[in-house]
């Protein structure tokens, strides 16, 4: 049997030996600040679970106002919009996403009338609108057709600017939209609504469920002439580039979970504020695996947002917001 050295100088684990010293070494923390609460709604004056995503809900706007309410209150300072859309409104111009009565534009207003200090950011994309499923207007021969599509998104942008949006975060990934939406905010006075934009949004077999949540699939084809190729990283870098020389405030990477290099990457090579997605697939991933037991929920929750902040997010919009709020509101580590 070898005696241990008992004089060895440096030893890692001293670092580690109470929860108390582990806290002080901590170099990445969970904060209620850095956290954004995704939140989904429909017409109906009755709440739904969404069952592709368990533990969620398409909200009545009643619903909402108090979730947004409770999320707040817990400490939750930025929610994002998703509208569940009634068919009979969609259609292949998508007009009703720049609608000033329409359903999103009516729950910032109510929204802002309720809780007025929580930020509001809007998704900017026409696939909850469009009868077609994409986030683009489709041609005849099933092009995505960018700049028609930029026009609209223009519209959509300052439609929620309008009625009171902080930030207007385009998820559409067209070329040139973020300095066409720039410049039609500015021009319809309202230079002072950021755009946190959807930089390197991956055509990712992770957005399944959400699809499910919102009834927006695309109804032909898909998405990967206008989303990012999966097996591409330093393409972000160039998509970075050309979004914060058109004026996005802040960046977005999506998925987070699967591409932490991409996250690392960005986040390492540019000087605005990077927020990372943790979508509906991997959501559903540590749902699934907690229903059978296999993980401990609550631990592999805050490892996952943990790893997300730790490879650069600056904010990290989750399903789990609200949930974790409430546990570091309670003080739990």
């Amino acid at each position: 049997m070898t005696t241990p050295d008992t004089h060895q100088a440096i030893r890692p684990r001293r670092n580690r030996k109470s929860s108390a010293i582990r806290t002080l070494c901590r170099e990445t923390r969970l904060s209620c600040d850095s956290l954004i609460y995704p939140v989904f709604v429909h017409e109906s004056p009755h709440d739904e679970e969404i069952d592709s995503m368990p533990g969620c809900k398409r909200w009545s706007p009643d619903g909402l106002l108090r979730e947004v309410s409770e999320a707040h209150s817990l400490g939750i300072g930025a929610i994002v919009l998703f509208p569940a859309i009634e068919e009979k409104l969609k259609s292949t111009s998508a007009a009703e996403s720049y609608n000033e009565d329409g359903l999103i534009p009516k729950i910032i207003r109510a929204i802002k009338n309720e809780t007025p200090d929580i930020t509001v950011i809007t998704d900017v994309a026409l696939d909850p609108y469009n009868s077609d499923g994409h986030d683009g207007l489709v041609g005849d021969n099933g092009k995505i057709l960018n700049d028609e599509t930029v026009e609209i998104l223009c519209k959509q942008a300052t439609c929620h600017a309008r009625a009171g949006a902080d930030i207007v975060s385009p998820s559409d990934m067209m070329d040139g939209r973020v300095g066409a939406i720039r410049e039609a905010l500015d021009e319809d006075g309202w230079n002072d609504t950021s755009i946190l934009s959807y930089t390197a949004k991956y055509a990712s077999a992770y957005y399944g469920p959400f699809r499910n949540a919102l009834g927006s699939a695309p109804k032909a084809g898909d998405k990967k002439t206008y989303q990012m190729d999966p097996a591409n990283a330093r393409e972000a870098l160039r998509e970075a580039s050309l979004d914060i020389d058109e004026g996005a405030d802040m960046i977005m990477v999506k998925p987070a979970g699967p591409y932490l290099d991409v996250l690392a990457l960005v986040a390492s090579h540019v000087d605005v504020p990077v927020a990372a997605y943790q979508v509906s697939g991997e959501y559903l991933m540590i749902e699934s695996a907690a229903a059978a037991g296999w993980i401990n929920r609550e631990d592999v929750i805050r490892e996952s947002l943990t790893g997300i902040h730790r490879a650069g997010a600056t904010a990290v919009l989750t399903y789990y917001a609200k949930e974790v709020a409430g546990w570091l509101h309670a003080n739990k580590d």
